[in-house]
């Protein structure tokens, strides 16, 4: 097992992220790790894609398609950071011509999708709401309210992501 990497998390604070169960073989290790190469490769060329398509659109559509660029952007963002937690939290070891997987103590940062959904709920919400063509005030308002309901579910979402019991977690 490797060395805790905060050691003041297990001191001075509650869990703040699920712990990871172990016995992953290294065919869902792998699994995971080719997901999310394949997330951040979609997401980041989406970007390109979105933001290089903006002077074929229509003026009234721009804003919407920035901001359908800058959601793939953070997702990319936070794609990397997800990516870079799961193989920290895992070694590879060679067994009998094989691999298999140990968890290092390292813990997986499962905190970065609920900041990337924080981020990236209310941004769509507002872009459905621009490309509705709505009267300006009503824009606004929908923004408001659907982008702050939308982070308020988001954030009521992480405490029950970060129980241990799986049958908290369930409820």
């Amino acid at each position: 097992q490797g060395k805790q990497p905060y050691p003041f998390l297990q001191e001075h604070s509650t869990v703040i992220m699920a712990p990871l169960p172990a016995g992953f073989t290294y065919g869902e290790w792998s699994a995971v790790y080719n997901a999310l190469s394949f997330g951040i490769a979609a997401m980041g060329s989406g970007t390109c894609f979105f933001w290089l398509q903006l002077g074929g659109v229509s003026t009234s559509y721009r804003t919407a398609l920035i901001i359908t660029g800058l959601v793939t952007l953070i997702a990319t963002y936070h794609y990397f950071r997800i990516f870079n937690s799961w193989v920290d939290a895992f070694e590879l070891v060679e067994k009998d011509g094989s691999y298999v997987t140990n968890l290092t103590g390292q813990p997986f940062n499962d905190a970065y999708r609920y900041v990337d959904w924080l981020l990236t709920v209310p941004l769509l919400l507002v872009e459905l709401i621009l490309v509705m063509k709505l009267p300006a005030a009503d824009t606004a308002s929908l923004s408001w309210k659907l982008g702050g309901a939308s982070a308020v579910m988001v954030a009521l979402g992480y405490p029950g992501e970060i129980q241990e019991s799986f049958e908290v977690r369930c409820f």
